[in-house]
């Protein structure tokens, strides 16, 4: 047996379910429309979100495919916002989201998060890379002759 010291990441679901609580909770700080009331809208809500994300948006994807296609995944920012606005709907009183440009704004703030914690956490395809400009190391040139060369 070989042991690894490589750390175990996370469940996908918990991490996925903690990312989007701290989106939310960013989001909330930020919109003033998007309100959070209790234990329940705080713990409950982001995980109704990674469920309604898990079912629901790959249907809406599917039934939107032309649109995201047309607009280069930028309708994907709408879907979000409707999924943000559905969870609104279903959550009643203890998480509110009031107009759809706020779910738009709560959307983009939850996605700009979730793709940094799965950054940081290597889950999923999420990777960002700085590239640091520099020389480019010469080229190597074989003058060798290895075969036949014609000159114009």
């Amino acid at each position: 047996m070989t042991y690894s010291a490589k750390p175990k990441p996370l469940p996908s679901f918990f991490h996925r379910w903690l990312v989007t609580t701290l989106g939310v909770l960013l989001a909330e700080f930020i919109c003033d429309d998007i309100v959070i009331k209790g234990a329940s809208g705080l713990l409950v809500a982001p995980l109704l979100i990674v469920v309604l994300n898990a079912i629901v948006k790959p249907l809406l994807l599917l039934l939107s495919l032309p649109l995201l296609v047309l607009t280069l995944g930028l309708f994907l920012m709408v879907i979000n916002a409707f999924l943000l606005l559905l969870t609104s709907s279903l959550m009643g009183e203890a998480f509110q989201v009031h107009t759809f440009g706020t779910a738009f704004l709560g959307a983009l703030i939850i996605s700009v998060v979730t793709i940094i914690g799965n950054t940081f956490a290597r889950i999923g395809n999420s990777r960002i890379k700085f590239h640091r400009p520099g020389r480019r190391p010469p080229e190597r040139r074989d003058d060798d002759d290895d075969g036949p060369v014609i000159d114009v």
